[in-house]
């Protein structure tokens, strides 16, 4: 009896990759709230019904689509922060990551950056929800080290923030780059991340 269960389950959860992953490539053409469920259905080969044993429309999709792209980056990104050694040895391994996962997944970047400001409402609050949730990693990390002592929070918050959104203009700039234009895109990345370290060098001598 176990051994059927696990079988149907193993099945369950290959319909639901193939439902995300058909949706992904039919979203390289359209937005995601002109998306049909229908074409999502038939691209996998399953009645439009078995649609809602894994999700509850197409915003609930889309949602998993965001999680899948962003979830996988947290630990990755955290854990080289984390790091100890030279912040700009750091951050360019940060630039790298972000490098290579766009290179990796230009489906689910490109998706990220078009429903970021997207009509389907759930999923922009989903990508606003990651983001903060990696600003509020960042910032924790950063509270940690030595150059943040007297930094009050929100400033950490503010710093945090600084990173993510350089991380998202990165991945965006790879997409619009292509091939031959990333090694630039990588360049002016890392030296954008020098001078926000450089200027929070000196912060509190501002304050």
């Amino acid at each position: 009896m176990s051994h059927t269960v696990g079988v149907r389950q193993a099945q369950k959860l290959k319909t639901r990759q193939a439902l995300l992953d058909a949706a992904l490539e039919l979203l390289e053409h359209q937005s995601l709230s002109s998306l049909g469920l229908r074409e999502v259905t038939r691209a996998v080969g399953v009645a439009p019904t078995a649609f809602y044993r894994h999700f509850d429309g197409t915003a609930a999709l889309g949602v998993a689509l965001v999680e899948e792209t962003l979830g996988s980056l947290h630990g990755m990104i955290g854990a080289i922060l984390a790091e100890t050694g030279d912040t700009d040895e750091r951050l360019d391994r940060s630039v790298r990551l972000i490098a290579r996962h766009v290179t990796a997944q230009p489906a689910h970047f490109r998706f990220i950056a078009r429903e970021q400001h997207g009509g389907v409402g759930q999923v922009r609050e989903a990508i606003a929800a990651q983001l903060r949730l990696f600003t509020e990693e960042v910032a924790g990390v950063l509270a940690e080290e030595p150059e943040s002592a007297g930094w009050e929070r929100d400033d950490l918050l503010m710093l945090g923030g600084l990173y993510v959104d350089h991380m998202v203009l990165t991945a965006s700039a790879l997409l619009d780059a292509g091939p031959d234009g990333r090694q630039e895109v990588v360049r002016v990345a890392r030296r954008r991340l020098r001078l926000v370290t450089l200027g929070r060098a000196h912060w509190l001598d501002a304050a």
